[in-house]
């Protein structure tokens, strides 16, 4: 069996940056650097020094950006060759097409082409033989599912679908990788984003419909794989192993503990950040997460005016508070103004969020937070107060205080953040959180950031919690940032099994049927 360790989408969204300033020394100074690191370690393990590693990828879909650079290219393979020796298999991998394969390939480089399930394999690797005559067929991104994006229907394929491609291309004697084999979870802030005519942030999950599931579960998609591989070549004895055990913790109820513009001296112990104008996550060193911008009104506003972003001048959501009532939400591709009432000196407040980088395509260089300046009734805003939150380390560190409002207390139009615990019966099995009446946020277990929740967007409906999270034993604290608005009676709940399917209409706001 060969498999691929795939470390360049790691690079991937860097890489892209090249678009804008060619040459770039300085990228190609950490590329290096970082191929000191790695390519020494991997050196011991290749195939012609005793170890397993039998080829080794050095671009990844490069032929997809425009810039068509072969000195970037040769660059890497000068790097790959000095750090690994002549003798090594170097591969690249682009789309199944002449177009991308004509940017992403390099003699010295063998090409490889990625695709999904189709109807004629041969037609799908004609492309890749135009560039390598001889040698063998490789899939190396075989598709065995999709991703997932926030208010479209839960991606996948059919079991059948899957395994008929993969007999083709068996029976065509071809190598196939397959993405995914085993779902994920982009933990955290890690989820990305595409862009396709408009931004499109991934969710939380990467379950990806995989033969193993986001969890780590056989699926039907498995089992139908494994009788195609039956067919050429022994199984291996004994039976599959079983899915690891989940369990329903039920209902946790929560506390409102404060709003997050009560908790700035928590959330960001240094201080603001002064600037005329309001400056991006990048330039205040914030890479994930959330700022907040604070201004005042310059004038008396007693007729609604508009508080307008250009284009693209809020990077992802802004929400919007004014004298700390939320007043409404700018939102990239979406809303970019809203209309505003108040006092001059009032305080206006943008909690800007992060909802994933770009990291495919043309479109990656993807600066967070207010890029542009904003505009009240067409006069320039100025003079900004910048807090970089750092929600993580404040949660890690055990705070809030324990000074939580009573069960069952107002609850406000967020940001807020809520706290509560429990303690399971003497386990620490997988399981699944579900928000009822929630909005959207971000939920911490233990101090660990589990991820983004956003059951008014959908699809995805609840998030996975493994059980290396969990205690046996002492209770099990959760954190919970709203941003939104909270439900009457907040709670959260512990489910067996995954809600990954069903999807809230972001205009109507009705739901939509699971696809």
């Amino acid at each position: 069996y060969a498999y691929e360790i795939d470390y360049t989408h790691a690079l991937t969204h860097t890489n892209t940056l090249r678009l804008l300033l060619s040459p770039l020394p300085d990228y190609l100074q950490a590329v290096d650097s970082w191929l000191d690191v790695l390519l020494p370690r991997i050196k011991p393990r290749l195939y012609q020094n005793g170890g397993n590693i039998i080829s080794i990828q050095v671009e990844n879909e490069y032929g997809s950006y425009s810039a068509c650079d072969y000195d970037y290219l040769r660059h890497l393979l000068a790097a790959f060759r000095a750090r690994l020796g002549p003798d090594v298999l170097l591969f690249t991998t682009d789309g199944n097409s002449a177009a991308e394969l004509r940017c992403g390939t390099l003699q010295g480089l063998y090409a490889t082409v990625d695709f999904g399930p189709g109807p004629n394999v041969t037609a799908a690797f004609a492309p890749q033989r135009l560039y390598e005559p001889k040698g063998p067929l490789v899939n190396s991104e075989y598709y065995t599912g999709w991703l997932d994006y926030w208010g479209e229907p839960h991606a996948g394929s059919s079991p059948a679908q899957v395994a008929q491609g993969l007999q083709d291309m068996l029976q065509l004697g071809a190598n196939v990788n397959m993405y995914m084999f085993q779902g994920g979870t982009n933990f955290g802030y890690w989820s990305g984003a595409d862009y396709k005519g408009r931004y499109k942030p991934v969710t939380t999950s990467y379950d990806y419909d995989a033969p193993l599931s986001e969890a780590g579960d056989p699926t039907a998609k498995l089992f139908a794989i494994r009788t195609v591989i039956s067919k050429f070549q022994p199984l291996p004895e004994g039976p599959m192993p079983p899915a690891t055990p989940k369990y329903a913790y039920g209902p946790v109820p929560l506390r409102k503990q404060g709003e997050v513009l009560e908790l700035l001296d928590v959330l960001c112990p240094g201080g603001p950040i002064r600037s005329r104008f309001p400056l991006t996550f990048e330039a205040v060193k914030q890479a994930h997460g959330f700022v907040l911008y604070r201004t005042r009104l310059p004038r008396d506003v007693w007729d609604p005016a508009p508080l307008s972003s250009p284009p693209n001048g809020v990077c992802d959501r802004a929400y919007v508070l004014l004298n700390g009532v939320r007043t409404g939400r700018l939102e990239r591709d979406g809303q970019m103004t809203l209309n505003i009432t108040g006092q001059a000196g009032a305080t206006l407040d943008l909690l800007v969020e992060n909802m994933g980088r770009i990291n495919f395509g043309v479109n990656a260089s993807d600066f967070k937070g207010l890029r542009q300046n904003l505009s009240l009734d067409s006069a320039l805003l100025s003079d900004w107060l910048i807090y970089p939150l750092d929600v993580d380390s404040a949660v890690t560190r055990g705070w809030p205080p324990p000074t939580p409002q009573a069960e069952g207390s107002r609850a406000r139009l967020g940001p807020v953040l809520y706290t509560g615990a429990f303690q399971t019966p003497g386990i620490a099995w997988d399981t699944f959180v579900k928000f009822p009446g929630w909005s959207k946020g971000q939920l911490w277990i233990n101090g660990f950031n589990v991820g983004r929740y956003w059951p008014a967007r959908g699809p995805q409906q609840t998030l996975f919690v493994p059980g290396s999270l969990l205690s046996a034993s002492a209770p099990n604290n959760i954190t919970l940032l709203e941003l939104e608005g909270a439900p009457p009676r907040p709670f959260v709940l512990f489910l067996d099994r995954p809600l990954l399917n069903q999807t809230v209409s972001p205009q109507a706001g009705t739901e939509l049927p699971p696809p």
